[in-house]
């Protein structure tokens, strides 16, 4: 009896405890252009909207961590595909993961490197000359990032994403646009 209440005292104790290393939290959401290509050196893309939301936790000025979930939605683009219509890039994926973000704390433009890894459920189709694939299901991902943070307090970001999927031979990525939205401590 006496081990069961100090283990739930000592519990009740370190849900209390605020970790030291966590300097700042926010949330973070950005909105772009989504694209999905084929791993292949082919000109086929399909195109279409993305949108991502991550929960930062800033460890120092220039290092974070990120969990993230996003959206992903690509179509075919008939307009820069070869003469056969059949060759496609698509993906319809909700992304989920966690990446760290290092940058260089500099005023008002602060550039940086994102990676991770992460999972993405949807359906993926990625037809050229030398590949048939129509997946749907979970795959495993790596998420690459470059950007700028903007602004005195680095509340703004233009971003490169790109998430590698490996498994179907293609990759979706994003030109997009973020807000920081900081968390009261």
């Amino acid at each position: 009896m006496q081990k069961t209440l100090a283990i739930i005292l000592t519990i009740i104790a370190s849900s209390q405890v605020y970790s030291q290393f966590i300097k700042e939290k926010s949330i973070d959401v950005s909105i772009g252009f989504g694209y999905s290509t084929p791993n292949e050196d082919i000109d086929i893309t399909g195109q279409g909207f993305f949108m991502q939301g991550e929960y930062v936790l800033t460890l120092a000025k220039w290092i974070d961590l990120r969990p993230y979930t996003g959206l992903i939605l690509t179509k075919d683009n008939p307009g820069n595909q070869p003469n056969d219509p059949v060759y496609k890039s698509t993906a319809n994926a909700f992304l989920f993961g966690g990446k760290t973000r290092i940058a260089v704390p500099v005023p008002w433009v602060a550039p940086y490197l994102e990676v991770g890894l992460g999972g993405s459920i949807g359906s993926f189709k990625t037809f050229t000359p030398s590949t048939n694939i129509d997946y749907s299901g979970l795959l495993l991902h790596i998420p690459i990032s470059i950007g700028l943070e903007l602004g005195p307090n680095h509340n703004f970001d233009i971003a490169f994403t790109y998430y590698f999927h490996n498994s179907v031979e293609q990759f979706v990525g994003a030109a997009a646009i973020g807000i920081s939205i900081p968390l009261s401590k």
